[in-house]
């Protein structure tokens, strides 16, 4: 998957054995050739995978969950590995300078170029793209019997760099308070979406504020006044 500025560009559909674009302007501006070396490339990928995943999930006893498992240092020219589990690839692959070569070679200038003709490809739709949140409060019951946990969802914004808060009579609550965060999560049409939650006691609800700021300033429902 081809992601650029928080967007999906393009896809292998493993079914259809193809490297399919996900913007109109790739499919308008970039020839056959293009997909054609980028579905050989993914197919090859796609074999790779296939084979070093198992190796890797019996490495982390199927544990792996999704954090960053490997990553290149273009100034050293070796790899980086931020889990116990990556440290036999990360010898592996420091030992073969050809290909950490070419991968420093690849970031540097073919990587560059295909971003900059990305960039000006798509400037239109992503100078447009931005979109402001709706704000939703709602609350339930509590593992804490009595109390409720009120939960302030921001959708349908883009890009995905926001800061949501609840605040209860104008000071901000953090996590000391018990305030968790779902973090950014895509929506299925390019834009994000935000939970936060905290636990309260409902017999003090009013000035529970959801606010959503950098770079919206909006604010959201007051708990206080719902009914």
């Amino acid at each position: 998957m081809g992601l650029m500025n928080d967007r999906q560009i393009d896809y292998y559909d493993s079914v259809a054995k193809k490297k399919i674009p996900k913007q109109d302007w790739m499919r308008e501006k970039l020839p056959a050739d293009y997909w054609g070396k980028g579905t050989q490339s993914r197919k090859s990928n796609e074999q790779w995978f296939k084979v070093n995943v198992n190796i890797l999930m019996d490495r982390m006893r199927h544990c792996y969950d999704g954090d960053d498992f490997l990553a290149f240092d273009d100034a050293t020219m070796q790899w980086v590995a931020p889990v116990d589990q990556a440290l036999p690839t990360k010898r592996k692959w420091d030992e073969v300078q050809i290909l950490n070569q070419y991968t420093k070679g690849y970031l540097e200038k073919e990587c560059v170029d295909w971003l900059s003709k990305f960039m000006a490809y798509g400037d239109k739709e992503f100078s447009s793209a931005d979109s402001i949140p709706k704000i939703y409060v709602f609350a339930k019951k509590a593992k804490t019997a009595g109390n409720v946990r009120l939960t302030c969802m921001a959708t349908g914004f883009y890009p995905k760099d926001v800061i949501i808060n609840i605040k209860k009579n104008g000071l901000q609550l953090n996590k000391d308070d018990g305030v968790q965060s779902t973090g950014a999560q895509p929506n299925n049409d390019d834009t994000y979406q935000i939970r936060i939650s905290v636990q309260i006691d409902p017999r003090g609800r009013q000035g529970n504020v959801c606010m959503l700021c950098q770079p919206y300033n909006v604010e959201g429902a007051n708990y206080g006044n719902m009914e």
